[in-house]
């Protein structure tokens, strides 16, 4: 019987002491872990749970004897505010970093796929059509949650409310009309700073809390979407009825413009509200889709938004936002430090349908996995404009370079187009000054978790689905954790000019007979013709390609969250503590011995705490950070004189062997006609039988839902014997 070609056990037993020894300290590990976990858990769950029961008056009353009792402690009722809102958050981010760096880089060798099939509520689509698009049995609880609590919040504000009028003086009902709307506006924009807590949070790109529970920012930002809408509902309520009140009382404009410094500040209220409503109203999809550029750019202004909401509500409520927006501060100065470095492009070329490809030089030490994702950006195009792009390579393919492929779709990507074909003639890919943000994604790559596979790739949405296919056939060649044995590709495009981004990977030569050890299948839909060209295949015209030296002052920089555990780990750990040193220093020193009592003035001084803290604390990591940046490359760069050899043999860029039998045998093209998923799914499930299937989708949201629908369709009429489906998706939208 033939070897299993995964056999990962050592020909020469170790001594019984080494082994007993690496057992006691994989079991201590782990134990470690769970006890992290555990904790993690404990504290997200209480925190959460004060937050949705606040509204309730025992709750309440609670709350205000705690910040009561610290009045006349030198932090006063922001230090306990502090302690309940914002720091359970910051807690949770340092056991997190702890988790990650016990569990290392590559976390397949403690991930062992289940026996036994079974339903996911992760992977699970419970609602597809409708405005949250595809949404997962545990989206939909979150979604139920947060309305639940919106909900219940107004209802307990609004009995406490009438409890108020009817134990109060006023007498008339104007009078009391005006009293419960202004009580209901404080109370909506309460509920809206509990959402805004949360806001913040999916927006940051390498967060250490998306990494923890691996969820990647581009899936992250729906959930950022989500919150925003609703966020931006209730601080609209919440100035409507002040609006109104102030409109009853014959005070509307005396109010609006009003700047007090003992109490709420009114002017920078409607500042932030403003900057608010324009960034809402850019967002829309209706409006986005149109103008691309003025969403991106009007959202800029939520440095306004954060800053006069600060000045509006003093420094003790906007406390209660503190976390996560401190969290998103700590991405953004990283972002800003990395995306500060000129990338070089090693290679780039255009493909007969018009798809670029570009190869960008990376460092050793920067990790990415075939789930990645990078922002380009392009400074003869656009200082200010950032585009995301699936990695279409994969990390076994070179340790000096990552590639994408982007489709030309909009002014940005024509413009890139042709910038690279006029630099073609040239041959100096050093007229392109780039810069990348990233590698994002997920923290594990799921697509090594399942045995069986199905990739749904619409267009350009092939991208990634190259990465993975090499990463599998990479894994399986050099015998690292691999799960995959059965994969499925089914590919639609428009025209049959796009066939030619299959060629950009050689299966056959990253692994030779790879069809022994894994079952590749493609099926290839062309929508919009209804007969094969001339030349059908593979076959087509010479690719142009431009090449550049690689220079060793232009790789991609390392300075991203999601890069080194123990360096990421460290600059947010020290940001935090310079954050509670210098607001420990504000309040000691300055605040309460001068008995600073002017809110907005003390919002203001907390915010400046938070963005100090970062430059200062942080900053000073970073440089740390960039300087062994630097030693490793130097080491690197000694012991590997040439580098890179791999690019020109077996990555993106070496010329296509067209003679890839075994692959055309597995492919079928079928003209005119779009992919019967309902078929695809009941033939894969009699030929697979009873097993986890991972379906990975990545095209637009017309794709996602078919292919959505159908799973869901299948789980509910499933039998016995029958594979389960797990969706997955993979597509970016802004």
């Amino acid at each position: 019987m033939e070897k299993n070609n995964f056999d990962y056990s050592p020909l020469l037993s170790p001594r019984g002491d080494e082994t007993a020894s690496k057992t006691l300290s994989s079991s201590l590990v782990s134990a470690t872990k769970w006890t992290l976990k555990f904790f993690i858990s404990v504290i997200f769950v209480l925190w959460t749970a004060f937050i949705f029961f606040q509204p309730a008056k025992p709750v309440n009353t609670l709350f205000s004897k705690w910040y009561e009792l610290s009045r006349n402690t030198p932090f006063g009722i922001t230090g306990s505010i502090f302690l309940v809102f914002t720091a359970p958050l910051l807690i949770i981010a340092f056991l997190a970093i702890a988790h990650l760096n016990l569990t290392g880089e590559d976390q397949l060798q403690g991930k062992k796929s289940s026996k036994l099939p079974r339903f996911r509520l992760w992977t699970f689509p419970v609602l597809i059509r409708g405005p949250f698009g595809v949404v997962s049995a545990t989206e939909f609880v979150g979604i139920v949650l947060f309305l639940l609590y919106v909900f219940w919040a107004t209802y307990a504000y609004s009995v406490q409310a009438l409890g108020m009028i009817s134990e109060s003086d006023l007498s008339s009902f104007r009078e009391k009309s005006i009293f419960m709307i202004k009580i209901m506006g404080l109370r909506t924009g309460a509920i809206g700073l509990m959402c805004l807590a949360f806001l913040f949070v999916p927006v940051s790109r390498g967060s250490v809390l998306l990494r923890y529970i691996d969820i990647p920012f581009e899936h992250a930002t729906r959930y950022h979407v989500w919150l925003g809408h609703l966020t931006m509902v209730m601080f609209t309520i919440h100035g409507l009825l002040y609006v109104i009140a102030w409109a009853m009382e014959g005070l509307l404009v005396q109010k609006l413009v009003q700047w007090k410094d003992i109490g709420v500040a009114n002017l920078p209220g409607v500042i932030s509200l403003l900057a608010g409503l324009l960034m809402w109203v850019t967002s829309l999809p209706g409006v986005r889709t149109w103008n691309f550029e003025l969403f991106f750019y009007t959202h800029q202004l939520y440095v306004v938004f954060v800053v006069f909401l600060a000045l509006h509500v003093g420094d003790f409520i906007f406390t209660m936002t503190a976390g996560g927006i401190f969290l998103f501060l700590l991405d953004r100065f990283l972002r800003f430090c990395q995306s500060r470095r000129k990338v070089n492009i090693i290679s780039s070329r255009c493909l007969p349908c018009g798809t670029v490809e570009l190869v960008i030089s990376k460092p050793q030490n920067l990790r990415y996995n075939a789930l990645s994702f990078i922002f380009v950006q392009v400074r003869e195009l656009s200082w200010l404009q950032w585009h995301p792009f699936s990695v279409s390579s994969s990390p076994l393919d070179g340790k000096h370079h990552l590639a994408v492929l982007i489709k030309v779709l909009g002014k940005w990507t024509e413009k890139l187009r042709q910038k690279i074909t006029d630099t073609d003639a040239q041959k100096d890919l050093s007229v392109i000054t780039t810069s990348v943000e990233g590698p994002y994604g997920h923290e594990v790559p799921y697509h090594l978790m399942y045995e069986n596979l199905i990739l749904v790739a619409g267009g350009i949405g092939l991208s990634p689905f190259i990465a993975i296919l090499s990463d599998i056939l990479h894994r399986v060649r050099e015998g690292k954790p691999c799960q995959p044995r059965n994969i499925l590709l089914v590919w639609a495009v428009k025209n049959s000019n796009e066939l030619p981004l299959l060629s950009t990977i050689n299966m056959e030569t990253i692994c030779p007979s790879f069809s022994d050890k894994v079952n590749i299948d493609i099926r290839i839909y062309v929508t919009r013709e209804s007969d094969p060209p001339l030349e059908e295949g593979y076959t087509h015209k010479p690719i142009k390609s431009s090449f550049c030296p690689m220079a060793s002052d232009y790789g991609m920089s390392v300075l991203v969250g999601t890069g080194d555990n123990f360096w990421s780990g460290l600059y947010v750990i020290s940001s935090t503590v310079g954050f509670v040193i210098l607001l420990t220093l504000l309040y000691v020193y300055y605040i309460t011995p001068f008995h600073i009592e002017i809110w907005w003035y003390k919002g203001l001084l907390y915010v400046i705490c938070m963005v100090a803290s970062v430059v200062i604390f942080g900053g000073s990591v970073v440089v740390l950070w960039h300087n062994w940046e630097k030693q490793s490359y130097l080491k690197d760069k000694s012991n590997n004189e040439n580098v890179d050899d791999k690019i020109h043999q077996n990555g993106s860029l070496a010329p296509k062997d067209q003679s890839e039998d075994s692959v055309e045998k597995s492919t079928v093209v079928s003209y005119g006609s779009r992919p019967d998923f309902k078929e695809i799914y009941e033939s894969s499930s009699k030929k697979w039988g009873l097993v986890d299937v991972g379906v990975i989708v990545c095209g637009p949201s017309t794709l996602q839902t078919s292919v959505a629908e159908e799973i869901r369709s299948h789980s509910m009429t499933r039998q016995r014997h029958d594979s389960i489906f797990h969706f997955h998706s993979h597509s970016f939208d802004l």
